[in-house]
């Protein structure tokens, strides 16, 4: 593991730290490598529940290294994408914890993840034009998705940034927090991982491939994906568990 990247795992929880602060974490291609290799390490390992992305030194994320870019350096993973995740997240949910700010790149980062958690004074935008650049790791495609198009426009076309109020309001965010982002994603995340693992990842699967889907398959495409939910030990184990008034042990098939 680079040492631009910190892995650390708290019940359950993978961490993984963007270790650039001297950089404001700018995404560089050994940066980049690292998250793919946790991202795969999330996915594979049975005890890890949810992953955590978050940066060091009070920045999320300031996006590409353009000095890098300079030197003919992607932050990209091929696959992958940039960052190593935002074309190919892991099957486990995946949480931002966004201190600072989360620019170009780094919002992009961040909009790939499945929930995000930002601190009251974090900053976010899409300012390539400003710079010549277009946000094409996903900025100008999945913005949209999240937020009103006419909204998601206005931050592409000017590169001007929004509060973390703002973007709240507008469903970019999941939480505000007043202390650490850190700890309310944490916090996020152990009531994720307090859930079923093959329930959490399975409902992650259907909310994001459904959008594609016509909308006469939609029933029988979900069936296809959560039958084996069903029938499987946890959902027994679910159904016991509520009935003796006890916690799950869970099994994770």
């Amino acid at each position: 593991m680079s040492e631009e990247l910190l892995t650390e795992v708290r019940d359950g929880v993978l961490i993984v730290t963007i270790n650039r602060p001297e950089a404001k974490n700018a995404m560089n291609k050994a940066a980049a490598e690292a998250i793919a290799e946790a991202m795969d390490r999330l996915d594979a390992e049975d005890d890890l529940r949810v992953g955590i992305i978050t940066g060091a030194g009070g920045t999320f994320c300031s996006g590409m290294d353009l000095k890098g870019f300079l030197r003919g350096e992607s932050p990209s993973v091929k696959g992958r994408g940039f960052g190593g995740v935002v074309q190919a997240p892991p099957k486990k949910p995946l949480i931002a914890a966004v201190e600072g700010y989360a620019l170009a790149g780094g919002l992009e980062l961040m909009i790939a993840c499945d929930l995000v958690v930002a601190h009251k004074d974090a900053k976010f935008g899409i300012p390539e034009a400003k710079r010549g650049l277009v946000a094409a790791a996903g900025g100008v495609m999945m913005l949209p998705d999240q937020i009103p198009e006419r909204i998601a426009m206005e931050l592409a076309l000017t590169g001007d940034f929004i509060g973390a109020q703002r973007a709240y309001e507008l469903g970019m965010i999941n939480r505000i927090s007043d202390g650490p982002a850190l700890d309310g994603a944490l916090e996020l995340a152990s009531a994720i991982a307090a859930n079923g693992p093959l329930a959490v990842r399975v409902s992650k699967a259907v909310m994001k491939e459904s959008r594609g889907w016509p909308m006469d398959e939609r029933y029988d495409r979900q069936g296809q994906l959560i039958a084996p939910v069903f029938t499987s030990e946890d959902a027994r184990e679910g159904a016991a568990a509520f009935a003796e008034k006890r916690a799950p042990n869970w099994k994770g098939k």
